[in-house]
């Protein structure tokens, strides 16, 4: 099983990024997939999770309205779209696919993670 995140980076207040999260080596259609943040000195929590098709999708109350998990299971990847970044989204972000059935807002729910990919918000 392997989720390799990509597309952080350095971003002014209110700007934009696209992360993606590609995956292979499980049934990527079978499972949710989520994403987590962990900012510095801080433990790592939930931001977004979308169910086997994306017609389904939970957001922490920090980010709705502003981010957009989705996916392509024909790609196998998984996006979390983040629009009016704030400083307080700076942290590295994680993908993780998740045992069904589990607490999706909760670590202990995901079975497999990304490596994580830096997302810094400042100007």
């Amino acid at each position: 099983v392997q989720l390799q995140a990509s597309g952080g980076g350095l971003v002014q207040p209110g700007g934009s990024l696209r992360l993606s999260c590609a995956t292979s080596g499980f049934t990527f259609s079978s499972y949710y997939m989520g994403w987590f943040r962990q900012a510095p000195g801080k433990e790592r929590e939930f931001v977004a999770v979308t169910n086997w098709s994306g017609g389904s999708t939970y957001y922490a109350d920090s980010v709705k309205g502003r981010f957009a998990i989705s996916r392509d299971n024909a790609k196998k990847t998984v996006y979390l779209q983040m629009n009016s970044l704030k400083p307080e989204d700076t942290a590295v972000y994680y993908c993780a696919a998740a045992y069904n059935g589990c607490d999706y807002y909760a670590e202990s729910g995901y079975h497999s993670w990304g490596q994580g990919t830096l997302v810094t918000v400042s100007s």
